[in-house]
């Protein structure tokens, strides 16, 4: 019996692995229209997590949003073979099933492959693995001609590292070999209670070099905060905790709580719970939904809500409304020696809180990646999201005073968030030279830059009252397939 559900596996698999070369193949036909008619086009993915606003015209896009299948997982090599928009829900709830887990899984289980590889995903134990295309062996992509193209550290190597943190500039990727570890059934976190900023980069530079498999750090205030140790395990040690049912704490408020205490906290959650532990609630942003409408944050409100308070739902409301143009919501990474000023500049610009970091295991190979600023061991990511700031006017200019400050620390950003760089102060910062001989030698001139893909031209109107009866009616869209350049009644200068 057991060899024959072996034998429908492998046939299954084929199967998708035919219906995948077909949908390619559908997919290579129109980029080749739009290539050879010089007409340039976006793809669409069918979910996002940017919060600037997207948008699509019919006339010039390629829709992939059927590519979300994991295709194959080999046990013998510890391997996946999936999709682009395979979500990473979907990823490590079918790797489980063989006791298996890629090494970097994101906390918004919505964030898809595709969207990881080309946007530079990072997880608690990037300090190990680095960023989620670090733990790629290989990528298939469609390039601006249509033609098809393997990738890989050893085959087309500046294709598939410039490829990572491009955001779609330089091809389409249509499945990708991901590498995986042993799995286990929970994670063992133990909370260490850290009085100032440098504290926590301390504790956390002391744990980089210990076995550990996860280490992240919140900031409550600029003396109180928690460095919180992770460890995959097979047992139970303190609590067992949980936060993915309605009835559980928001992670955060738990991760707070044991700030609060000043004391040494062991608990156990988990995998899967630890995993996705900032879905629900998207971090700490969906308090800001609370403030906003009046509502008051308690337990019974979030429980009532809770369907509407995970990402994919506010993902959706975000797009909806356009209400990102008044939330602060910046992923910054700076160089070890600078992440204490940087801090110190948010605390004293903005006393924006709750804040976090982790470290991310530096990689110089790819250049549009944030990871490679500085040949050192690390580099730090810090979270900063939250503070609401109207008029729009201001709050661009808080944005941009962000972006200034990180890159006289000598630090870059996470493009999903909106980008005010003028053009000569991001090209200041990425090669230009080097990014458009690889965007001609693969054919990638029919599809928008990344300058131009992740700089925020418009100002949309603000829909939150609207955006929130179609979140709640399942109506909301994460981007529009409409006919017009916008899904918010157009832009308003």
């Amino acid at each position: 019996m057991k060899d024959s559900f072996g034998v429908f596996f492998v046939c299954y698999d084929r199967v998708m692995i035919e219906e995948h070369k077909n949908a390619v193949k559908i997919i290579q036909t129109q980029v080749r229209d739009y290539y050879s008619r010089k007409v340039p086009f976006r793809v669409y993915h069918g979910s996002t997590n940017a919060t600037r606003v997207m948008s699509f015209k019919r006339s010039e896009m390629v829709d992939v949003s059927n590519l979300d299948k994991v295709l194959h997982v080999d046990t013998k090599r510890q391997v996946a073979l999936v999709e682009p928009n395979v979500p990473m829900d979907m990823l490590l709830d079918t790797t489980l099933k063989y006791g298996l887990m890629p090494p970097v899984v994101t906390e918004f289980p919505g964030i898809t492959v595709g969207g990881a590889i080309q946007g530079g995903a990072i997880e608690a134990g990037s300090f190990k693995w680095g960023v989620f295309s670090n733990t790629i062996n290989e990528v298939e992509m469609i390039l601006g001609d249509g033609s098809i193209i393997k990738a890989s550290p050893t085959s087309n190597q500046d294709l598939f590292f410039g490829a990572a943190g491009s955001y779609g500039s330089l091809g389409l990727i249509t499945s990708a070999e991901v590498r995986l570890i042993p799995a286990k059934k929970y994670v063992t976190i133990t909370h260490l209670p850290v009085a100032s900023f440098q504290d926590g980069l301390d504790k956390t530079l002391k744990y980089t070099k210990s076995s550990c498999d996860f280490i992240e750090c919140g900031m409550f205030s600029k003396d109180r905060g928690t460095v919180v140790i992770g460890n995959l395990s097979d047992t139970v040690e303190g609590k067992l905790m949980r936060f993915s049912r309605a009835r559980d704490p928001w992670y955060y408020l738990y991760v707070e709580n044991n700030a609060r205490l000043k004391k040494t906290v062991t608990d156990t959650v988990p995998l899967r719970d630890y995993i996705f532990r900032f879905d629900r609630g998207a971090f700490w942003a969906a308090q800001l939904a609370f403030t906003q409408s009046g509502l008051p944050f308690n337990w019974l409100t979030r429980f009532i809500l809770d369907r509407f308070l995970r990402t994919r739902k506010l993902y959706q409301a975000v797009q909806e409304s356009a209400a990102a143009q008044r939330y602060i919501c910046q992923d910054i990474v700076l160089p070890t020696r600078t992440l204490v000023p940087f801090l110190d500049f948010i605390d004293k610009e903005f006393n924006m809180y709750p804040t976090g970091f982790c470290a991310v295991k530096a990689d110089t190979k790819s250049p549009l990646l944030f990871n490679g600023i500085e040949d050192t061991d690390y580099v730090f990511n810090v979270g900063v999201y939250g503070l609401r700031i109207e008029p729009y006017e201001k709050f661009v200019a808080a944005n941009r005073q962000i972006e200034a400050e990180t890159t006289k620390l000598g630090g870059r950003k996470w493009f999903y968030a909106h980008s005010y760089y003028t053009e000569k102060e991001f090209w200041n910062i990425y090669n230009k030279h080097w990014y458009g001989k690889l965007r001609n030698k693969y054919h990638a001139t029919t599809l928008p830059d990344i300058y131009s893909r992740t700089r925020v031209n418009d100002k949309y109107r603000v829909h939150t009252k609207g955006a929130a009866i179609k979140t709640l009616l399942g109506k909301a869209n994460y981007a529009s397939k409409s006919s017009c350049d916008s899904v918010h009644d157009g832009p308003t200068r």
